[in-house]
Parts: structure tokens; C-alpha cells; sequence
């Protein structure tokens, strides 16, 4: 069964290595909201423009964005803006973990 499904596993890792960094992470949250340049992300990030190229090609190649070229900028958007679905399952495991934690906190101060 895991060989017939390898190659589609091996496709979502790819895409969920690609948003496997905070800045890409960061990207992605700001093109929620609208398309932006390389430039205006790399102010924002406030990392060098090489650097901010370099997560944008990451994402690009696992298909989460997509570029047009305008004159000297290029501009990105979400390819697909689901992915943005991902984010909310993502804090509902946070807020599952803080929420354990705090219980877990509360049994260790009552039993010491």
C-alpha cells in the first residue's frame, strides 16, 4: 500500500518542505493578503534580496507561487490561496499543545 501511494507522499513533502522556514512561512502570510515584489518582501523580511530570491524560487518550485515579470520587478502571488487552509489546522495543533501544557502545568503544582 505505501509504495502505490510513495510518489503522491513524496509530492506533499515537497510542498511542506518548501513553507518549512519562518520567512517562507512569512511570505506566504503576506501574499494572503496581496501580490508583492521581490523588493517590498525584502524590506519586510529584512533580509538581502539574494536571500529573499531564494525562498521565493523554494516556493515556486513546489508550485505555492507563482511570478510575473513587469518591466525589472517581479511580482508574486499564491498560486493556489488553500494553502492558507494549512495555516488554521497548523494553530489548532498549537492551541491543542498550549492547552496540554497548561493542564500538564496544573497537575504538577497541585501535586507538589
Amino acid at each position: 500500500m505505501y509504495q502505490e501511494n510513495k510518489k503522491h507522499l513524496e509530492a506533499r513533502a515537497k510542498v511542506l518542505k518548501a513553507m518549512a522556514h519562518p520567512s517562507r512561512l512569512f511570505i506566504i502570510e503576506e501574499l494572503e493578503r496581496e501580490e508583492r515584489c521581490v523588493c517590498d518582501l525584502t524590506e519586510l523580511i529584512g533580509a538581502d534580496i539574494s536571500t529573499v530570491s531564494k525562498h521565493l524560487s523554494v516556493l515556486k518550485q513546489a508550485g505555492i507561487v507563482i511570478d510575473d515579470k513587469r518591466g525589472n520587478q517581479v511580482f508574486y502571488q499564491l498560486r493556489v490561496p488553500c494553502i492558507l487552509n494549512f495555516f488554521g489546522c497548523v494553530e489548532s495543533v498549537l492551541e491543542a499543545q498550549a492547552q496540554d501544557h497548561t493542564a500538564f502545568m496544573k497537575i504538577g503544582t497541585v501535586s507538589n
